[in-house]
Order: C-alpha cells, then structure tokens, then sequence
C-alpha cells in the first residue's frame, strides 16, 4: 500500500467516519473503516470520551478534509455565514470540484479538484480552473472537448448509466453537461453536523 493511502486512511480512522478520500477502495471491502473501524494506535479499540471541544473540532476536520480547505478558507466561511446553515451548505456544496464529484465525472472529490486545476472542466463554455469556484444556477458544467480522450473520462459513458445526481443539478448523460437546477439542502452535507462547526469558529 503506498504511502499516501496510508496517510489518507489513517485520517478516516481518527475521525471514525468515511471520507472517500480515495474513492474506488472506501466503496470496497478494502475500505480501512470496514478492516479496522477504530482510531490508529495501539491504544485506539479502546472507547474513549471526546469533550465538547473534540467534536467540534473532529466535525471540523471531517468537513475541512472531504471539502480541501484551508483553515483561513473554513473560517471564512463560518464566521460570514454564521447562523446560517443552509448558506453554508450552500457555499460548500456548490463549490465546482464538488459539483464535478456530484456529477459522476471524478470518483472522489480530490481528483475532481485535479482535474479542474489542470483545465479539463469548462462552465458555460469557458474554462475554469479554480476548484472553489461558486457554480451558479443556471449553469452549464461539460468537460473540455480537448479532454474526453484522457484515461479518467473513457469509460464515463457507462459508469454513468447508473449515476444518480442530486436533486439540484441535472445531468445529460448523452452529451455530459451538467446544468445547476436548484440549491443543494442542508440535508446534503450529512452525516456532517455543521452546528458543531458553527460552535467552534463562534465560541
């Protein structure tokens, strides 16, 4: 196992949830939360009491890791959106790696971010390569022409036919355009709690 799965692994199993950080083996009977579903260590079966602090802080991270943000990105977000948890929700979910995520093109959030920053994803037509951008309704979400030939995108037109989006966003899956419908519920984010993020940047 290389050394980055390792790394990646040991993040779900501190935190005690699937992040699907690596997306094709958390959906296996490889996933570490299915071998080993308690913290690394050698002390880590045993049961250990978290104060109030450590889960704000244990949601915290599972959020900061699945969504690739930074610390100033996560406080930023919280602290301008405080008390308002569907804009939050809002704000992460349409950010465009994830939207690619949710469109089927990449299998984890991380290798959408790849492939954004790496110029492959066009909205309306255009190229865009900041990940955080804020997809807005209305928009068209393709991949580049240029790019459907790459190994990532060559068997998409099947893996797809059983893909299902959420509510807010359509995909044709003839033509790969994904168009945003709506706004995403604050349902989406679970088994996130963002109250206990809120309680952390505010306390």
């Amino acid at each position: 196992m290389s050394g980055s799965i390792q790394v990646k692994e040991k993040k779900e199993r501190a935190l005690g949830t699937r992040l699907f950080l690596k997306a094709e083996r958390c959906n296996s009977h490889k996933c570490v939360m299915v071998r080993r579903p308690y913290p690394p260590g050698q002390h880590g079966q045993k049961r250990r009491r978290i104060s109030a602090y450590g889960k704000q802080l244990q949601e915290k991270q599972k959020i900061q890791i699945v969504y690739g943000l930074t610390n100033k990105q996560m406080r930023n977000i919280f602290l301008e959106y405080s008390g308002s948890p569907e804009k939050i929700v809002e704000k992460l979910e349409r950010r465009l790696d994830r939207v690619i995520f949710h469109l089927g093109f990449a299998p984890s959030q991380r290798v959408a971010r790849q492939l954004v920053s790496h110029g492959h994803i066009h909205v309306n037509g255009r190229k865009v390569t900041i990940p955080s951008y804020n997809a807005k309704e209305g928009d068209k979400i393709s991949i580049r022409s240029g790019s459907r030939s790459i190994q990532q995108f060559q068997d998409l037109t099947t893996t797809l036919k059983k893909h299902e989006t959420p509510e807010w966003i359509e995909l044709n899956k003839d033509e790969l355009i994904g168009t945003i419908v709506g706004t995403p519920s604050i349902d989406a984010i679970r088994p996130f709690d963002i109250n206990l993020v809120g309680e952390f940047y505010t306390r």
